[in-house]
């Protein structure tokens, strides 16, 4: 029988999830400030440049059903401490790559560092599992928060680094990443998550078919995959747009990291405002937040004009992630967790893979104002269904924390 978690526990597993997550997102920010630049000098090509990122995603994606399967049987603790060990070797070959001017090696150490990011795509949901009832609706937000450690050390390293080794322009940003992912396996020991229970490995479920016919998963997939995939787009190239228009690596780094302090930062609050408001209103906010970065991107390339869009995207994508992940949760019985997690981002980061590789074609045809247009029709898409589910949700108590028919 499992053991259910005490406010106590719940804090502490928050708190160790929080770290966790930080010192992942610094891994996968600087693949996202550094990667296009990196593939760019390598392939020769800029038609190449998003190719890294994009395998990276497709490893994600490839991850998540056997990373979700595996730790229902073995546990939250044990999984995550061999996705932090998948994230020390692609690191490892990712910096290799660089040295010795291979693209292929270097694409391979960041699908070794995808796989990582498919187990960690799973830390706000240990999260759930990890607290107790009265503390649920913040867990996750709270988890999301540890990103401010990312938007506060992550593009700093990246910038004091890139240089270290000088014969291999950003090797040593990557073998700094190496010690970041040692840290994170190390801190994951510290988690206290209950075994997953019999009755949870072994007890009936609904077919997916039938769970995803329900319209608040539907509406919760939806917000969060345009908000994740639809940030990926934007800002994995932001960085190349930055340097087509006569901007620093420095300044890049800069606005990626108000950018990541922006999509973290909000985390501290928007478990409470969902508590307060409600999921829909809070997806409603990121739908018109992302419609605002638009608008913005759309004004003008100087430096501060991609601050802000980039800061409002950030805001987006946590209003978004956080209102649709809390959504989600409300779907599914304990039983069908593992397979509803896993098909939830096994979508999402499906979407995010293909958004990465043809964010890089796609800037150097349509350019930095065409590429944002092509996102507005789903940030309206997310909205209008948020806005119908807001009216046909609550005569039919959507919000209910239980599966609905």
């Amino acid at each position: 029988m499992s053991e259910t978690p005490t406010l106590a526990m719940s804090r502490r597993n928050v708190l160790v999830l929080a770290i966790a997550q930080g010192l992942f997102t610094i891994v996968m920010s600087t693949m996202i400030a550094e990667a296009a630049l990196v593939g760019s000098a390598l392939a020769g090509n800029p038609a190449m440049a998003t190719v890294p990122t994009a395998l990276q995603q497709l490893a994600v994606m490839a991850t998540l059903f056997p990373a979700s399967l595996l730790m229902a049987h073995v546990g939250r603790r044990a999984g995550f401490t061999l996705g932090a060990a998948f994230g020390v070797a692609g690191a490892t070959i990712a910096t290799l790559g660089i040295m010795q001017g291979s693209f292929w090696i270097f694409c391979a150490g960041a699908m070794l560092s995808g796989v990582n990011g498919g187990f960690g795509q799973f830390y706000r949901f240990a999260a759930v599992d990890g607290s107790a009832a009265e503390w649920k609706s913040r867990a996750i937000s709270f988890t999301l928060a540890g990103g401010v450690i990312t938007a506060l050390l992550g593009p700093e390293l990246a910038k004091r680094t890139k240089d270290l080794l000088p014969q291999a322009e950003f090797a040593g940003s990557f073998a700094a990443l190496i010690g970041v992912s040692l840290a994170a396996l190390l801190i994951l020991q510290f988690i206290r998550i209950p075994m997953p229970s019999a009755a949870e490995r072994a007890g009936s479920s609904r077919p997916m078919a039938e769970i995803m016919r329900n319209p608040a998963f539907l509406v919760a997939l939806g917000a969060a995959l345009v908000g994740y995939a639809g940030m990926a787009f934007v800002m994995t190239v932001t960085p190349l747009a930055m340097e087509h228009h006569h901007h620093s690596f420095e300044s890049a780094a800069t606005v990626i990291q108000w950018h990541i302090l922006a999509m973290f930062a909000p985390s501290f609050f928007t478990g409470s405002l969902i508590a307060r408001f409600g999921a829909l209103r809070i997806l409603m906010a990121g739908a018109a937040l992302f419609a605002g970065c638009i608008a913005v991107n759309l004004s003008g390339t100087n430096v501060s004009q991609f601050w802000v869009g980039l800061v409002l995207l950030g805001l987006a994508w946590n209003f978004l992630y956080v209102g649709g992940t809390t959504l989600l949760t409300s779907t599914y019985l304990p039983t069908e967790k593992a397979k509803v997690q896993a098909a939830n981002d096994f979508v999402i980061f499906g979407t995010v893979a293909a958004a990465t590789y043809f964010s890089g074609p796609l800037l150097a045809t349509a350019g930095w104002g065409g590429l944002n247009l092509m996102v507005a029709p789903f940030v309206a898409l997310v909205l209008a269904s948020v806005l119908w589910l807001s009216v046909a949700g609550a005569r039919a108590n959507t919000f209910a924390n239980k599966p609905l028919a």
